[in-house]
């Protein structure tokens, strides 16, 4: 399914700290569907409860062009399968939360499920 009409805003973080962000954003960056149909870019995060100031742990990507969840679920996992350590990547969709741990097949078919869903409102743990 491709996310066509109105835009779509995914915020991505990322375990391990930003090294492994500005990794993903320079792998995202670099994937010709990514350039051609969304922007990608840090920003820093709201500070939880009881942390002052913001950080930078947040990738941030808006499109809404047609590209696909499943292009953008399999570019995180091959960019995860890159990483030493292949660190927990956690994606929001408004309130849709999915965590990928393992991206094990039925991970990333859940993963790419859920972020097609119009409205969110649950925590999926795809392991």
């Amino acid at each position: 399914m491709c996310w066509g009409g109105g835009e779509v805003r995914l915020e991505v973080q990322v375990a391990s700290g930003a090294g492994n962000l500005r990794s993903l954003q320079g792998w995202l960056r670099s994937d010709p569907q990514v350039r051609r149909s969304a922007t990608v870019e840090v920003r820093g995060s709201s500070p939880r409860p009881g942390e002052m100031g913001t950080a930078l742990d947040v990738l941030q990507l808006v499109t809404g062009n047609g590209w696909s969840a499943a292009s953008f679920v399999l570019a995180l996992v091959a960019w995860r399968q890159t990483r030493p350590q292949r660190p927990r990547v956690e994606i929001r969709r408004g309130d849709t939360v999915i965590i990928l741990t393992d991206c094990l097949p039925e991970e990333i078919e859940r993963a790419t499920r859920a972020l097609d869903a119009d409205e969110g409102g649950e925590e999926e743990q795809a392991q």
